[in-house]
């Protein structure tokens, strides 16, 4: 990417460092007419609002989703700007909004910016996308998927915790996914809305349930579950046990974000 070309970063949600979305500021004209200026005066309020075209909703955007265990906290740098501070294991990030285009993504430690993990440069098109972070630092497996969002009623598993073998999940005695690998996501699969308990067990022992989450999965909604932590943590880490983290993807994050504010 050329280092003249200037990154249009805007936030979807709202993050520690940035700043909403601003509204567009139209310029009120003037006129000759004041007779058509006073009319407009008198004009109730709500009509001038009515006036003022809608905010387009984002057509895509990417978000960070922290699922490194044994990773301090981190910062997102695009393009050497700051985008992220001091983002925690276990936290997923709104949606940035960001402009069609190839940008370099860094992601470093957030006590210390030369302590960079990540530095690769990711193609942004008009979708949504997740950069999962996941992995050990201390075993060198540290690893960030760039994954692809949905925007429909669909779900799919992406596998982040190290010390897990493969696993299936399945529901009211259903299998869902199988044999899902550390380090890998699933395609997505329909699921019809409702409620659910979400049941882990390691692919070769189904019988054995590791995790079980309940979940609500609405309609026209696409989520993305993300296995992460340790099945066994390591006595340093012992508050980082293994989980299950339910995200809706896409608009439908969007809309919950925008909704929770």
């Amino acid at each position: 990417m050329s280092p003249t070309r200037r990154t249009t970063i805007k936030s979807v949600g709202v993050a520690g460092g940035l700043a909403a979305i601003p509204g567009t500021v139209y310029a009120r004209g003037e006129h000759k007419d004041d007779e058509r200026e006073k009319k407009r005066d008198k004009e109730p309020d709500e009509k001038k609002k009515n006036d003022e075209p809608p905010v387009e909703p984002p057509t895509g955007g990417v978000r960070v989703a922290h699922l490194s265990p044994d990773a301090p906290n981190v910062d997102i740098v695009v393009d050497g700007e700051r985008v992220l501070a001091g983002v925690p294991y276990g936290e997923i990030s709104p949606y940035l909004e960001l402009e069609p285009g190839t940008y370099r993504v860094q992601i470093t430690a957030a006590s210390d910016p030369d302590a960079v993990v990540y530095d690769e440069r990711v193609t942004v098109e008009n979708a949504f996308y997740t950069l999962a972070a996941i992995g050990e630092l201390e075993a060198n497996t540290f690893d960030v998927l760039v994954l692809t969002d949905a925007g429909s009623a669909v779900v799919r598993l992406v596998h982040a915790s190290p010390d897990a073998p493969p696993v299936d999940v399945s529901a009211a005695g259903q299998p869902l996914f199988e044999n899902v690998a550390f380090g890998e996501a699933s395609d997505y699969i329909a699921v019809p809305a409702g409620d659910y308990t979400l049941e882990i067990s390691p692919a070769d022992d189904p019988e054995t349930v590791v995790a079980a989450v309940d979940v609500t999965l609405e309609l026209a909604t696409p989520y993305t579950a993300f296995a992460t932590g340790y099945l066994e943590p390591p006595a340093d880490l012992a508050d980082r046990e293994f989980e299950v983290l339910l995200t809706p993807d896409g608009p439908a994050a969007i809309e919950a974000q925008a909704q929770a504010n």
